[in-house]
């Protein structure tokens, strides 16, 4: 930890310790990626019924409310349609990048949280692991290149379509989050410069008193604004404008490649609030002052799970 982090925390709570590994096992690491997978899939679906609810309250309709009790089911039927649904694409379409492309975009998004720290070494059958799947000495870095390879899918999404409009979306696309990703990235090296580490791991074990939301928050409003800007959210949803572009890429898409699309989309809203709450919000410490409470460790156990998932 560089020498500008100490000061930053005169009167700290004992410090946490970055991720320790040493009890992990092969079929640890296997069960921590399906259980990514799950968490993921699971807080897409209720990601789609808040926002779908939402939407319909505010246009005075009740949205989903049929499959399932309040509509909560409205996702797994939606994937049901989707996985029978007839798979049509054009003639013109380069037929090997067209049915590649989708998978590129989900492959990326799953990859992201693998090193993403969400709470502290916890006991399961008998070992202690960290809720981390992997860690590297430069996990960030590892970040912003899968987030980029998503990009491809993307980008040869629209143009194995040989359709205007997706090519549209795609070249949009494109261009966005390149340029979004040069203000993100630079947000973020003023948080290596004060850690001296882009180890998520030994990042969140240097917010163990203070948050660098509050110490750098100029470099946390411009990671904020580039995030929105990153998944194509409104106001900067150029790349998929309804009005002009249907779809973008995805337009001419169907069947569960669509649906790869549609999931990977909102994937990366949880990846980039992630790496948020991550390197920004203190990643899965107790918010509040909750880590100077006596007698309740709320920086053990699966408490740092829950406040991870609040920060989100």
């Amino acid at each position: 930890m560089s020498t500008l982090a100490l000061t930053l925390t005169p009167f700290a709570p004992p410090t946490t310790a970055p991720a320790d590994f040493s009890e992990e096992t092969w079929w640890l690491s296997l069960l921590k990626a399906l259980f990514i997978v799950l968490f993921l899939i699971m807080s897409v679906i209720m990601a789609l019924w808040v926002e779908r609810r939402g939407l319909g309250r505010m246009q005075t309709r009740p949205g989903p409310n049929v499959a399932g009790p309040l509509g909560l089911f409205q996702a797994f039927a939606d994937a049901v349609k989707l996985l029978f649904k007839e798979d049509i694409w054009t003639d013109k379409a380069e037929k090997f990048i067209y049915f590649v492309a989708p998978a590129i975009s989900a492959f990326s998004a799953f990859m992201v949280l693998a090193v993403i720290p969400m709470g502290p070494n916890v006991n399961m059958f008998g070992r202690s692991t960290p809720l981390q799947m992997a860690d590297t000495p430069i996990a960030i870095l590892y970040i912003l290149a899968i987030a980029s390879i998503g990009l491809y899918g993307t980008v040869l999404g629209g143009w194995s379509t040989r359709s205007t409009l997706p090519l549209l979306g795609s070249v949009r696309a494109a261009a966005q989050v390149i340029s979004y990703e040069l203000a993100m990235g630079l947000s973020l090296v003023s948080v290596f410069l004060v850690v001296g580490s882009m180890s998520t791991s030994e990042i969140v074990a240097a917010q163990h008193s203070v948050w660098w939301a509050f110490a750098l928050l100029p470099a946390f409003i411009v990671y904020f604004i580039s995030m929105v800007g990153e998944v194509n959210r409104l106001p900067f949803d150029l790349p998929e404008a309804e009005g002009e572009l249907v779809a973008g890429h995805m337009t001419e898409y169907s069947s569960m490649k669509f649906g790869w699309y549609y999931l990977s989309e909102y994937i990366n809203m949880f990846n980039v609030s992630a790496v948020a709450t991550t390197v920004f919000l203190g990643g899965w410490h107790a918010p509040f002052g909750l880590s100077y409470v006596p007698f309740i460790d709320f920086n053990s156990g699966w408490w740092g799970f829950l406040w991870f998932n609040l920060k989100m």
